[in-house]
């Protein structure tokens, strides 16, 4: 019988539970995967958190935002989001409830083909942090030959945002850690250790000045750093500092955010084309099985995993 994982109760990892499902049938427009790989990110744990207004009619509430597998079954008249589509394509989908799972059935404008240069662990990863980091860069739009600052840029949003920028000529100043440089040298970012002296590193980086800056990370640095060295507050965006977006008069994104939300849906071939081409590439340090899913969101909590997270059934 299919499984997957839920949270029958607000709260974190804690509270969540690996539970036989029933897997509905697909009708016209939806499409079975067989899931081979489920991506794992944050807002997989973050948003069961509930609070004192949450909707307990939400409950119980699935897991998991981004699979990878092969489709079993295909509704009447269906067609996929890329086009065709027939049982045993290999497919990747997002954004769809509770992907921590065996199996699943979503709406088939969620799934497209996926590209032969992603495994199954990548595949399940490519979208949600692709999607961010295009949604980022829309929102700061540099040109060619402009300087980014990207905040936290060895992480999954930032080597995407490292490789989408890169294609279209920008320059990148990426922190991270003295550990994590040669990942944002390998992703075609320049890279500067976080911590004091930090804005003055980026201005001896770059003279001329900074065009935007895109904070992947949400400290306090990351954002009066930000502050400092842009001029424009509209070509500051964050997707983790949101009180401090609210304060200070920049940007600030999220999933659930229509504008957002409307175009990460707009960009998914579009990323999914960029894999397959070998321009974008998503990094994997460690697979878990899924009944395994606590460990591994325990895992990523701790930070700094060195690369995406996958659920392996």
């Amino acid at each position: 019988m299919a499984k997957r994982w839920i949270a029958p109760e607000f709260g974190g990892v804690e509270v969540f539970e690996f539970v036989e499902t029933t897997v509905p049938e697909p009708r016209a427009g939806e499409v079975t995967i067989s899931v081979r790989a489920a991506g794992v990110n944050p807002a997989d744990y973050k948003h069961t958190q509930g609070g004192p207004n949450a909707d307990r009619s939400q409950l119980p509430m699935g897991i998991g935002y981004e699979v990878a597998g092969v489709i079993s079954a295909i509704g009447p008249g269906t067609t996929i989001a890329s086009g065709g589509g027939s049982t045993g394509d290999r497919v990747i989908a997002f954004r769809v409830d509770a992907g921590y799972a065996t199996d699943i059935t979503v709406p088939a404008h969620d799934v497209f083909a996926a590209p032969d240069t992603l495994d199954d662990a990548a595949a399940a990863n490519l979208f949600l942090a692709g999607t961010t980091a295009a949604d980022v860069l829309r929102v700061v739009h540099p040109g060619e030959g402009d300087t980014v600052l990207v905040h936290g840029a060895s992480g999954a949003v930032g080597v995407s945002v490292l490789q989408q920028a890169r294609q279209r000529g920008i320059r990148l100043i990426g922190t991270a850690s003295e550990a994590n440089a040669e990942t944002v040298r390998r992703f075609g970012g320049e890279p500067v250790a976080y911590g004091e002296g930090l804005a003055d590193r980026v201005r001896a980086l770059a003279p001329e000045g900074v065009a935007a800056a895109i904070d992947c990370v949400g400290t306090d640095e990351a954002v009066d750093v930000s502050l400092e060295i842009v001029a424009d507050r509209d070509r500051i965006v964050t997707i983790a500092a949101h009180g401090r977006a609210q304060q200070d008069g920049f940007r600030a994104v999220g999933g659930a955010q229509p504008e957002s939300a409307a175009f990460r849906d707009s960009v998914r071939q579009q990323l999914v084309d960029m894999a397959a081409s070998g321009e974008l590439v998503v990094p994997v340090a460690r697979t878990w099985p899924l009944a395994d899913a606590v460990e591994a969101l325990r895992f990523l909590q701790e930070g700094h995993p060195g690369g995406k997270l996958a659920l392996v059934p």
